[in-house]
């Protein structure tokens, strides 16, 4: 009997599991039918009812939801490489933007954006994506191939349809394609920051897509981790290691403490202004941001400290002859990466924007590191006077006289 049990427990399992499958095929197949039947829907309003000609009546037109089940996007495209686009989705204020990216990147990307007004007033812009701050974003400017059909935007019940036309040189295949909204409006043409946005790879050969978005907010948190490097590296720890060599040496008895802290001050800034230019050229290769006087500084700056910590394996004995000009070497070396650190950190915080406080901050350590050099050279110099010109002490016995 047992044998007999125990057979019919696993005919009981599998009858089970196909019982489940089948409920979760069938749930399967609810959605995607749902899913079918929300796109068969949205594609069938006729567009000729209230946009003009060609966007109300485009030739083999493909419609395609692109983007929270009611992103979509409507395209149509000839063999003389004219693209009509018609993109729409839900809207109750702000602007909505659909863009053209090279690399899948919000940068140096080419956008149209289009609002309606409060006063009930349609809006359509081209825009140049520069930055990802809003005085970065340019209109009236751009890369896209518009064609002498004006682009229109229009609000028909509570969807908002932008319509453009763009004449390609080639056929248009595989294109990223950036889609973003606000719900606050522009100001001015300068547009507000996005409420969200993604990335779409989209094939206008075959009308299939999927998604390749790249957070923006793990870029800036990127840019912020390159911005305190810098400072941490080339505005504290290498400044304070020049300080410790210059106005802590002692040259009589044990000078090893300031030695110690020398060579651990540059050698903790060498490591975070590496970390640093790694984090520099991670960006650049996300952004392609055009910075060639930051980039170049910082490249530049890299080499300064890897010749000064070869140098330091370098070092001659201090009995050597060629000690001295070691030393000069040394020192003018590290002061030049210093002068260039700095101004290098001053690029920086200027082309990100980053905002009153990365400027205050910056300014209140470099104005610390200075007065501390001006009030410790003052000192140096004070006692190296003193070592110089000795006071004439009168002689505690009495000169012999003559007229005794």
């Amino acid at each position: 009997m047992a044998p007999i049990s125990s057979r019919l427990q696993e005919l009981l399992v599998v009858i089970l599991i196909i019982i489940v499958s089948g409920r979760s095929n069938n749930n399967v197949e609810a959605q995607n039918t749902e899913v079918a039947q929300d796109k068969k829907a949205l594609c069938s309003i006729s567009l000729a009812s209230f946009l003009p000609p060609p966007y109300g009546a485009m030739e083999n037109m493909i419609c395609q939801p692109l983007w929270n089940s009611n992103f979509l996007l409507r395209y149509s495209q000839t063999k003389d490489n004219v693209v009509t686009i018609v993109a729409s989705t839900l809207y109750t204020s702000g602007w909505v933007g659909i863009g053209f990216s090279r690399n899948g990147k919000m940068i140096n990307s080419s956008s149209m954006v289009g609002w309606i007004t409060p006063e009930g007033k349609a809006r359509m812009r081209q825009y140049l994506l520069e930055g990802f701050k809003p005085s970065q974003v340019k209109h009236d400017k751009g890369e896209l191939p518009l064609t002498t059909t004006p682009p229109l935007v229009v609000l028909q019940g509570a969807t908002i349809y932008l319509a453009f036309q763009l004449k390609f040189p080639m056929r248009l295949r595989a294109q990223p394609i950036i889609l973003a909204f606000a719900h606050r409006y522009p100001h001015h043409l300068r547009l507000t920051n996005h409420d969200d946005k993604t990335t779409i790879n989209f094939d206008f050969s075959t009308g299939a897509s999927y998604s390749v978005s790249v957070s923006p907010s793990g870029i800036m948190k990127t840019k912020k981790t390159h911005g305190v490097l810098g400072i941490m590296g080339w505005g504290l720890f290498s400044p304070s290691g020049a300080i410790f060599a210059r106005y802590l040496r002692q040259r009589g008895g044990d000078n090893a403490l300031w030695f110690y802290l020398h060579v651990s001050a540059q050698f903790i800034g060498f490591i975070l202004g590496l970390a640093g230019v790694v984090m520099g050229l991670r960006l650049y290769t996300r952004m392609h941001a055009h910075v060639p006087a930051h980039r170049g500084i910082g490249i530049f700056l890299l080499l300064l400290s890897i010749l000064q910590v070869l140098a330091f394996f370098l070092r001659p004995h201090e009995d050597s002859k060629h000690r001295k000009y070691w030393n000069l070497y040394h020192s003018w070396v590290g002061r030049i990466a210093l002068f260039f650190g700095a101004l290098n950190i001053v690029l920086g915080i200027h082309y990100a924007e980053a905002g009153d406080e990365w400027q205050i901050g910056y300014g209140f350590l470099l104005g610390s590191t200075l007065l501390a050099c001006i009030i410790l050279e003052t000192l140096l110099r004070m006692k190296n006077k003193k070592l110089n010109n000795p006071p004439h002490h009168r002689p505690d016995f009495p000169m012999n006289s003559m007229d005794h």
